[in-house]
């Protein structure tokens, strides 16, 4: 009868506007480290001209966000744990902030890495915060649509900083990246003063025993009273079966020498993480301006332009991803993401290596290249983009959820540092076309990878999920199907 049900729920799923509401503020977090992905890849090009610095000094200076973010990653399960997900979400915000005065004022080289270090850290709490929030507050039926916002804001922010370098390419360079870079800094105060009209987490209310307090927040991001008390129940019963030692000791011990269950949790969340930034999405991104330079794209304004349109293209097709995303469920979306992107990244080499040694670049090789760009960060926004956060914030229970998607984010953080800060190297080595290749078959074995370990988890409440994770472990002690 279950079964039966469930497609119909994901045919006429009835969005709750109250959740919507508080999904749509956590999510705009997201747009931060949107709007740096998306602006440094214009500005690294002027950096680089204004402060005459070599490959090396632009990869540290790209990558060394996303590291920094490691440390913010790390501390956010805890931090959150501690003083709530909407407090944790203004703490992100206000770390940006200062990060990105820093960027925007900063002299030389040395001081811009700094604020690069600061942005990062506030980048690596609201990349953990947002899906984690939106998803203990969100309906099971609609959690995948509203837990894939914090990508859709991440694409409306690399699209708002490519438009931001089109506008300002034409200044002189050593003003133009300092107002890109600076400019992040005034979203950053509205999304902190919006947060605090949000309501906290009921999940993590109840961890703290504010029961009466979780209750008005579920009827209001329910569809019905009795949804509502369900909702409650279930969660009262996870966190009256895993209640934590005060220090939270125990939640570290049982992430670090994990059950069975928890184990094929940890490898689906960090494995989804891990490819994620393997793909080299990140890194595309943020080295679109001299990937398309190298394929004869010379113009400034040409170059900022392409980048819009790859902008456009990417905002466009995660937004379709979100809408179907509970209707057709992660797997096949996710699937689907991960072989378009093989075969995208496979033309985008091809073209690459046609035109690595011709000083005639064709048309059609360089229109390959910028259709393998669009259409490996198309594919990418409509599977691992969104995908990645949704799966990392639902599949963990309740009382390990803040701390275990934090190690899972900290693995994205760490691959997507060590890719942005050898992308470069790699491909002064091997070619773009090459290092483009590679990426391609990286993309075949995390289609392996998630058609044998990611179950389906759409349709099933948080609590349910931990259930379906169990189910498989027992059934694989016993020799069952």
């Amino acid at each position: 009868m279950e079964e039966e049900s469930l497609p119909q729920k994901r045919r006429l799923p009835r969005l709750n506007k109250f959740a919507l509401a508080c999904a749509l503020l956590a999510s705009t977090n997201s747009i931060l480290l949107g709007y740096d992905i998306g602006v440094m890849s214009g500005a690294a090009l002027f950096i680089r001209e204004n402060l005459k610095l070599s490959s090396v000094e632009v990869e540290i200076l790209v990558g060394s966000l996303n590291v920094f973010s490691l440390i913010g990653s790390l501390a956010s399960g805890k931090t959150s744990d501690l003083i709530g997900r909407r407090y944790t979400i203004v703490l992100a915000a206000a770390t940006f902030f200062i990060g990105a005065l820093l960027m925007g004022l900063a002299p030389s080289y040395p001081y811009l890495i700094s604020g690069r270090m600061v942005a990062g850290v506030g980048v690596g709490y609201s990349l953990m915060i947002a899906p984690v929030y939106t998803a203990e507050v969100s309906p099971a039926v609609t959690r995948g649509f509203l837990t894939s916002l914090p990508e859709v804001f991440i694409n409306v922010g690399i699209l708002l900083g490519y438009v931001v370098n089109l506008s300002l390419s034409g200044l002189p360079s050593r003003y133009n990246w300092r107002l890109m870079l600076g400019l992040a800094a005034v979203p950053a105060v509205g999304i902190a003063a919006g947060v605090m009209f949000m309501p906290e987490s009921p999940r993590w209310l109840v961890m703290k025993g504010r029961v009466d307090e979780a209750k008005r927040v579920l009827r209001r991001t329910s569809t019905s009273d009795q949804e509502a008390e369900i909702r409650l129940d279930e969660i009262s019963a996870a966190a009256t079966q895993d209640t934590p030692s005060p220090a939270g000791d125990g939640v570290w011990r049982e992430l670090l020498c994990p059950s069975r269950a928890l184990r094929r949790i940890l490898v689906a969340a960090i494995g989804i993480n891990f490819f994620m930034q393997a793909s080299g999405n990140d890194a595309v991104v943020y080295y679109t301006p001299l990937v398309f330079k190298a394929a004869g794209v010379h113009n400034r304004k040409g170059l900022m332009g392409v980048t819009v349109i790859m902008g456009i293209t990417k905002t466009m097709f995660v937004l379709i991803s979100a809408l179907f995303l509970d209707h057709y469920g992660r797997r096949p979306l996710l699937l689907l993401g991960t072989t378009g992107m093989a075969v995208s990244l496979a033309g985008l080499g091809l073209g690459s290596k046609f035109l690595e040694h011709r000083a005639q670049k064709p048309m059609w090789a360089i229109a390959l290249c910028v259709v393998g760009v669009c259409a490996d960060v198309s594919f990418f926004s409509i599977g691992l983009g969104p995908i990645t956060w949704v799966y990392s914030s639902e599949i963990f229970p309740t009382r390990l959820r803040a701390q275990g998607t934090a190690i899972a984010v900290s693995v994205n953080r760490l691959v997507s540092g060590v890719v942005s800060m050898t992308f470069l190297t790699v491909s002064e080595k091997i070619s773009f076309g090459g290092t483009f290749f590679v990426l391609a078959g990286v993309m075949v074995v995390a289609t392996v990878y998630f058609y044998f370990l990611l179950p389906e988890t759409s349709g099933k409440s948080l609590e349910e999920i931990g259930e379906l994770f169990e189910d498989q472990e027992d059934r694989i002690a016993r020799g069952g199907k």
